[in-house]
């Protein structure tokens, strides 16, 4: 059975497919703008079971610095952007994807996918445009930038706080 980890950073989610079909989605706490999650292709090295500590209830390696996606003792910070470039989940969701999972499964780690543009995603698909963060932006000076307000940036990008980083994709609404 061919499955595969997408992870979206600028959505916060971990998409397993199966068989090419979305089979579930989850949400996941990301690298800080300090220490961001690597973008690129990868493919689980090793997995490890009760690893205990900070990495919860499983540990899946996916790059030789120590990389992983795991789960995680402070759950609070699921859907943020707080950790030291590992991928966090909610223990019971990376306990269901360490079982359906593999050692060389393939990892597509992307600020976004082309997917993630679909109009269902966005309510404001024909008057929208994609901005990449810079280094020094706030949430509130890309909004004063695109005179938007900055719950209308958060809600059409699924984001839950205030962290954005360099190099992240975010949909800008033009609502005016």
């Amino acid at each position: 059975m061919k499955t595969q980890i997408n992870i979206a950073l600028a959505k916060r989610k971990l998409i397993l497919k199966i068989e090419d079909n979305i089979f579930s989605t989850y949400p996941v706490a990301i690298g800080k703008p300090s220490t961001p999650t690597p973008t690129g292709d990868f493919k689980i090295i090793n997995k490890i079971k009760n690893p205990g500590g900070a990495l919860g209830s499983r540990w899946m390696q996916f790059t030789w610095r120590q990389h992983g996606i795991h789960g995680t003792n402070q759950p609070q910070s699921i859907g943020q952007a707080v950790s030291l470039g590992c991928v966090r989940m909610y223990n019971h969701d990376v306990e269901a994807v360490y079982d359906r999972v593999k050692i060389n499964t393939p990892i597509k780690i992307r600020h976004y996918f082309e997917s993630d543009k679909e109009p269902t995603d966005n309510p404001y698909k024909d008057n929208a445009l994609i901005y990449t963060v810079k280094k020094g932006d706030t949430l509130w000076k890309i909004s004063q930038q695109f005179n938007v307000t900055v719950k209308s940036i958060k809600t059409v990008n699924q984001l839950t706080g205030d962290i954005i980083y360099p190099g992240q994709k975010l949909i800008i609404p033009n609502i005016s």
